[in-house]
């Protein structure tokens, strides 16, 4: 009944409920194909996406070690410079190389085209919102694509490896060596790095979500507490098993989750001043 309806209220529209299917798939055609030429890509450039991007915070030369190398002299705090990762990456079965080649360019890819992505969802979606809507969520495509990148940079260049280091250095006897399989290594290192760049989204949700008048600034002071434990236990659940890593990922969601109460303030404020002015203009 609800569907029939629905059919009926897009006719009227001048669309019909098949021309929104149609104008979807063309949305998802078009996404796709940006994601595979960049896979294509990053599949071509083998060395440096496979040899430096992928295999980077495996080595001690990479940014992120040098940089607390360089803190450490400056400090004279010794502990943080890494001069060493003890362990090896190896593949085990025949096809690992060749398919961690395919999922590593996957990853690639997807990281790459998300702008675009998301921009097609978005010419999917604005058409149906009103006016005031669409002004409202001016410019969301540049701040989720934005914040989507500095998740990804934070887990690729602060979370991957200091992760990588603990777990590299972590031994439950001297006598047992760390040989990391090809796939655990790329695995752990594209769940980071994409964990990061969604987690990241959380100042936009709670925009819309403020928007829509599902959360309050007030709300979200009163369940800080709630908030603080769910995202311990998410950041536990998404990062390997330490204290670290769980630590330096749950602290920037906390920044934002603070951010996100000072855009709901400022929406609150901004739709106070509205009414008010409606009220003035009613009276006059």
């Amino acid at each position: 009944m609800a569907l029939d309806q629905y059919k009926e209220e897009e006719e009227e529209d001048g669309m019909s409920f098949l021309d929104h299917l149609e104008q979807l798939r063309w949305h998802l055609l078009r996404s796709i194909s940006a994601i595979l030429v960049f896979m294509v890509l990053a599949f071509l450039s083998k060395s440096f996406i496979f040899g430096v991007v992928i295999l980077g915070p495996s080595k001690v030369d990479f940014i992120t070690y040098q940089t607390l190398c360089r803190i450490s002299e400056a400090l004279s705090l010794p502990a943080l410079c890494i001069q060493e990762l003890p362990f090896i990456i190896q593949s085990r079965q025949m096809t690992g190389q060749f398919s961690m080649h395919i999922t590593s360019s996957l990853v690639v890819g997807l990281i790459a085209a998300f702008p675009y992505v998301f921009w097609e969802v978005w010419r999917f979606i604005a058409p149906g919102l009103y006016d005031k809507e669409r002004n409202a969520a001016r410019g969301a495509v540049f701040f989720v694509s934005l914040l989507f990148f500095m998740g990804a940079a934070f887990g690729y260049y602060i979370l991957a490896p200091l992760s990588i280091n603990f777990l590299s250095n972590y031994q439950l006897d001297p006598s047992i060596a760390n040989e990391f399989d090809i796939t655990s290594y790329i695995s752990t290192l594209s769940m980071l790095v994409l964990a990061s760049a969604v987690m990241f989204q959380l100042p936009v949700v709670i925009y819309f979500l403020s928007r829509a008048g599902l959360v309050t600034s007030g709300m979200l002071k009163t369940y800080r507490r709630h908030a603080i434990v769910g995202i311990l236990v998410l950041s536990a659940l998404i990062t390997p098993p330490d204290v670290i890593s769980q630590l330096l990922i749950a602290m920037p969601i906390l920044v934002l989750y603070e951010i996100g109460i000072f855009i709901a303030k400022r929406l609150e404020r901004q739709k106070r001043e509205d009414e008010e002015e409606l009220r003035k203009k009613y009276n006059d």
